[in-house]
């Protein structure tokens, strides 16, 4: 047989096969280009990325196989107690707290020496207590902590530790310039002066300072002004406006003050200002002109203080109504009057014991706007008191119901020297040298 016949045999056995069987290797030899052409492009992604690769770059990481989870292993609680067991004088406002530095707190117990137990806050995530309520002076106290870990074993701590004592400690009296006590709730005038009064003298005015406190609606700018040792006076740069609430405080409690003193407790009070009541008293008409809010209610007349002095047992008395701006400070119906408490007996030219009705005290050296019937002739043109204003029956009552404390009362065009700030002159102090009287200076 020759080639040619061979060929055409073969073409011919071909021709007898099953077409799916010639469909069949055509789709192996398209397959098997288009694996070709993809592992050429991976190829070149390959090459590319390994062009762009240093030779630091970093080795793959193996992931985990799909479905396995990496687990912890059991951990303990762990607690950790401020301050130390052992402690001692620890400072009652310092800080003291119980914290799981792993797991969770699930009972903390506080109790001083009687039993008593402290209340305390403890965070959302049962991670840190603290107590709630400030520690006394000079105590013991027991903290017993349970905390609980992933492990699920319970693990108990007990620390005791102990407050200071302080060598002396001191109280904070929020008093008006009469040194009564402010009241909470009550009313008071446009010129009231807050005094804070501690009992013992401080030695470190500063640290007291910063921590007493006026806050007011609407707000007003004010200071502090330490009249002596142990006497501070706060005041606003203006009078205030009337319906002005004022909160003044003394967060004294477990304060060092100097030397060992410490503050005993705090001391909080909230009043409101009432009216604007203004009165002016000038010597040169001799009358009183009483504002309320502005508007003249009331002129009345007046017989001021005679001037001059005497000098009694080496002390210097003077008669005159020192001029400045008062505040009303306290009233009363009525007030024996005594000369002798001053300086001046009674049974001296000039001495007096009397009985007075209507009597509203302005001073602390006892100046007062009160009734005095043997005077009427005077008021109105002549000045013959020792330093009072007087005023006859009808008006002295009418000014007795109508003030308040805080109240103002300037005294115009009198002799005498200036009203003093030991003498309720706190408003006659200019507001820059009442600034210089802070210990924040």
């Amino acid at each position: 047989m020759t080639v040619t016949d061979q060929q055409a045999a073969t073409r011919s056995a071909d021709s007898t096969r099953e077409p799916s069987l010639i469909f069949d290797r055509r789709v192996r030899v398209v397959v098997l280009g288009a694996v070709l052409v993809v592992l050429a492009v991976l190829g070149t992604v390959v090459r590319v990325s390994l062009a762009g690769c240093s030779t630091e770059c970093p080795p793959a990481r193996a992931s985990a196989p799909a479905g396995v989870v990496n687990l912890a292993p059991p951990m303990p609680a762990a607690m950790s107690i401020t301050p130390t067991a052992g402690a001692r004088d620890v400072d009652p406002l310092g800080a003291v707290a119980v914290t799981a530095t792993a797991g969770t707190l699930t009972d903390v117990s506080m109790v001083n020496e009687q039993g008593n137990r402290i209340v305390g806050v403890m965070t959302p995530d049962n991670t840190v207590w603290k107590p709630g309520v400030p520690l006394g002076y000079g105590r013991t106290y027991t903290l017993t902590v349970t905390g609980a870990g992933t492990d699920g074993t319970p693990v108990t701590q007990v620390s005791t530790f102990s407050t200071l004592t302080p060598g002396n400690q001191t109280k904070v009296y929020l008093n008006t310039t009469a040194g009564t006590a402010l009241q909470d709730g009550s009313t008071y005038g446009i010129g009231t002066v807050i005094v804070a009064r501690f009992d013992e003298p401080i030695t470190d005015r500063a640290a007291a300072e910063r921590r007493l406190s006026v806050t007011t609606s609407p707000p007003v700018a004010g200071s502090w002004y330490w009249l002596d040792g142990q006497n501070a006076h706060w005041r606003p740069q203006r009078y205030f406006a009337p319906g002005t609430t004022v909160t003044a405080a003394a967060n004294i409690y477990a304060i060092p003050l100097g030397e060992g003193l410490y503050g005993q407790e705090d001391s909080r009070v909230r009043f409101t200002i009432g009216a604007a009541h203004v009165s002016i008293a000038d010597d040169v008409t001799k009358q009183v002109s009483v504002y309320d809010n502005g508007v003249l209610v009331r002129t009345m007349p007046t017989s001021m203080g005679m001037g001059g002095s005497e000098t009694i047992g080496g002390q210097t008395i003077s008669f005159w109504t020192q001029p400045g701006v008062y505040t009303v400070m306290d009233k009363a119906n009525p007030v024996i009057m005594d000369s002798s408490t001053f300086g001046l007996p009674i049974n001296s030219r000039l001495g007096y014991r009397e009985t007075i009705s209507y009597a509203t005290r302005i001073s602390t050296d006892g100046v007062y706007l009160h009734q005095l019937e043997a005077t009427v002739w005077a008021q109105g043109n002549t000045n013959v008191s020792h330093g009072c204003l007087n005023l006859n029956a009808d008006n002295a009552q009418w000014f007795f119901d109508f003030s308040q404390p805080g109240d103002i009362v300037e005294v115009r065009n009198t002799g005498g020297e200036p009203l003093q700030v030991w003498q309720n002159g706190d408003w006659s102090t200019p507001w820059e040298q009442w600034l210089t009287g802070s210990a924040l200076a």
